[in-house]
């Protein structure tokens, strides 16, 4: 495999390595791209649950960005957990230095998968005032839609509502992750350009969804990367991350991790 599109990701590490920056890692080696990355925080963690955090200081996460840019460069760009007010506007000021014209796609994440808070109170407003409108795409699930759109995201017509919500606040596109929704089957919405792109399959039941946001989100940011269209890139990556949870190894004796080997053209 020859390595198309380079990709900077900005995030947290997982231990367990089922989400965060070895989720990323895997994402976009497995579209057939390269991953560079500026770490932002240390987590203890596994498929039960974060059990501790030790986050990384904003002027070193910065100097991470700036030598990978000023060197190895990017085609696209992803962040992924930014935990303070202060990670957010060291990131944001590196990238609109090092990187203003790569397309970047935002996972806004709040918090994991076992409810540990992973972005603090007081930073929800920076990602929203400082970072969102940076986004060429953000990929909320429903939690955090609600958090970021003011108002409950509880059926498909609050996840369009909120998406021109976000829309508003400046990001370009929005892909609104209705996993949390009842029911069998899974509804996404990308709303962008004036249009809602619906897509809409059966709820793959599994506990190993560890780590899925992130590797969404990567796996678009591959596709960008190699300039493919957004919603080709979406949808490889849904395809991806489908197929990831439906070969998943079954790991753990929480919510395991997904199988990002597996191979998706």
């Amino acid at each position: 495999m020859t390595m198309k599109g380079r990709v900077l990701i900005v995030a947290g590490s997982d231990s367990g390595g089922g989400a965060g920056i070895q989720a990323d890692i895997k994402a976009v080696t497995a579209m057939g791209g390269f991953a560079a990355t500026a770490i932002t925080a240390l987590t203890a963690q596994n498929t039960q649950g974060v059990h501790g955090v030790v986050p990384v200081e904003p002027a070193f996460i910065a100097q991470q960005i700036e030598v990978v840019l000023t060197d190895i460069g990017a085609d696209a760009l992803k962040t992924g957990m930014l935990h303070s007010a202060e990670v957010i506007d060291a990131v944001v000021a590196a990238l609109k230095k090092h990187a203003p014209g790569a397309p970047l796609v935002v996972d806004p994440v709040m918090v994991a998968k076992g409810g540990h808070r992973l972005l603090l109170n007081e930073a929800e407003t920076a990602l929203r005032d400082r970072l969102l409108p940076m986004a060429a795409l953000l990929t909320p699930n429903l939690p955090e839609a609600e958090v970021l759109a003011g108002f409950p995201v509880r059926v498909e017509a609050d996840m369009k509502r909120a998406a021109d919500k976000l829309l508003a606040l400046g990001a370009k596109a929005v892909l609104m992750k209705g996993g949390h929704l009842e029911g069998d089957r899974v509804i996404d919405l990308l709303v962008h350009d004036g249009k809602v792109e619906r897509f809409e399959e059966a709820r793959i039941q599994s506990r190993s969804t560890h780590g899925t946001g992130c590797t969404l989100a990567s796996a678009i940011a591959a596709g960008l990367a190699q300039k493919m269209s957004l919603r080709d890139a979406v949808t490889r990556a849904r395809a991806y991350v489908r197929e990831a949870i439906a070969s998943a190894p079954g790991y753990g004796r929480g919510h395991g991790p997904l199988n990002h080997a597996v191979t998706v053209r």
